[in-house]
C-alpha cells in the first residue's frame, strides 16, 4: 500500500523532528528524510510529499493527516492512494444481490487495533427503502472514509437507521482480558449482546450479518458459557462492502470510537494518535512522565506490545 500526504512545511518540521531516531541513512533523490516506522516505510520530499509504503502505511498516513488538519486547520489535506490497491479490492469483493438488497441487520466493531480508545461494537439495521440514500449519502466502510467524512454523515445515519452500540473502555478491557479472554472472544461476546439488543426490537429482517473476525464453530465456541446466545447469522469477509447494514455499523462504531477518543485527548491535554506505531509509544512516554504509570493501564490496552516499548524508554 502507498500513500501520498501533501504536508505543510509546518508538519514537515513535526515530521522531521519525531523520526530522527527512525531515520534512515540513505534517501532517495529530492528526499528530506526516510525512515521506517513499524510496518511502513515513510519518505518526506522537499516539494512537502510524504508518501507512506508497506503494510501499516493506512495507519501511519492516517496519524500524520490528523496532524496536518490540527496544524492547519484552512487547509485542506491532499491525500491520495495507491490505485493498484483499489483496483485488487475491487476485484477481490464478490457481492451477493439478494443479500445486499434486503432488509438485514449488520454488526461490525472498531478500536481493536488502537492503543488508546475503547472497543465499540455496534449492530445496525437497514430497511431495503433505505439503501439509495445510504448510497447516495456516500456510506461504506470506515476504514475507507476519512474520520472528517465520518462525522458529516453519521449524525444524518443515526437519525434514519435502528442500531445498538456498545462501548468497552480500556479499563474494561484490562480487567477482562486473560489468557482464557483474549480479544476474539471478547468481540464475539460484545456482538452477540448487540444482536441480541436490536433482535429484541426489530423483528422484521432477512439477514443477520457479522463481518468475520473468526470461523463461525470458534465464533459460537466463545459463547459457549452465554446463557442468551443469538445463532441466526451470515458470517461474511470484508462484510462492509458486501452488507450496507454492516457499512452502517461501521460507520457509527468508527464515529463513537472518534468522540470517545477525542474526549480522552482532552482531558489529557495532549494530542492521541490512534492505532499502534511509534508515535503512540512516544505518546504514552509522555502521558507515563507527566500522569503515571497507572494512568495508562487505565486508557490503553495493557497487553499490546506497546506497553513494553514504552515503559522501556520511560526506564532508559
Amino acid at each position: 500500500m502507498t500513500i501520498t500526504v501533501k504536508i505543510s512545511e509546518n508538519t514537515k518540521q513535526e515530521m522531521n523532528e519525531f523520526f530522527e531516531e527512525y531515520k534512515r541513512e540513505k534517501t532517495p533523490p529530492y528526499a528530506v528524510f526516510q525512515a521506517d516506522d513499524a510496518d511502513c516505510v515513510v519518505t518526506v520530499y522537499e516539494s512537502g510529499k510524504a508518501v507512506f509504503q508497506g503494510m501499516s502505511a493506512d495507519i501511519s498516513a492516517q496519524l500524520w493527516i490528523e496532524r496536518e488538519r490540527h496544524l492547519n486547520p484552512t487547509k485542506k489535506v491532499d491525500v491520495k492512494n495507491s490505485e493498484n490497491k483499489e483496483k485488487k479490492e475491487k476485484k477481490e469483493i464478490v457481492v451477493d444481490p439478494k443479500i445486499y438488497h434486503s432488509n438485514s441487520i449488520g454488526s461490525d466493531e472498531v478500536g481493536t487495533g488502537d492503543y488508546f480508545g475503547p472497543i465499540v461494537v455496534t449492530s445496525a439495521y437497514v430497511k431495503k427503502e433505505d439503501i439509495p440514500w445510504l448510497e447516495e449519502l456516500g456510506v461504506k466502510d470506515s476504514k475507507k472514509l476519512t474520520d472528517d467524512k465520518i462525522l458529516e454523515i453519521v449524525p444524518q445515519v443515526i437519525k434514519r437507521i435502528p442500531y445498538k452500540s456498545i462501548i468497552l473502555s480500556n479499563k474494561e478491557y484490562n480487567e477482562r482480558y486473560s489468557s482464557d479472554m483474549n480479544m476474539n472472544r471478547l468481540k464475539a461476546i460484545l456482538h452477540n449482546k448487540v444482536l441480541l439488543q436490536l433482535t429484541s426490537e426489530i423483528k422484521e429482517w432477512d439477514y443477520v450479518i457479522v463481518d468475520e473476525f473468526a470461523k463461525p464453530y470458534v465464533y459460537f465456541h466463545y459463547l459457549k458459557e452465554s446463557g442468551n446466545v443469538f445463532r441466526n447469522i451470515t458470517f461474511m469477509t470484508k462484510g462492509e462492502d458486501k452488507s450496507l447494514a454492516v457499512a452502517c455499523a461501521s460507520i457509527i462504531s468508527r464515529y463513537i470510537f472518534i468522540k470517545e477518543f477525542d474526549k480522552l485527548g482532552k482531558s489529557l491535554n495532549m494530542f492521541l494518535p490512534k492505532g499502534a506505531s511509534t508515535l503512540v509509544d512516544e505518546a504514552g512516554r509522555k502521558i507515563v512522565e507527566k500522569y503515571g504509570k497507572e494512568k495508562l493501564k487505565e486508557i490503553a490496552k495493557w497487553n499490546f506490545k506497546n506497553t513494553e516499548k514504552i515503559l522501556e524508554e520511560k526506564k532508559d
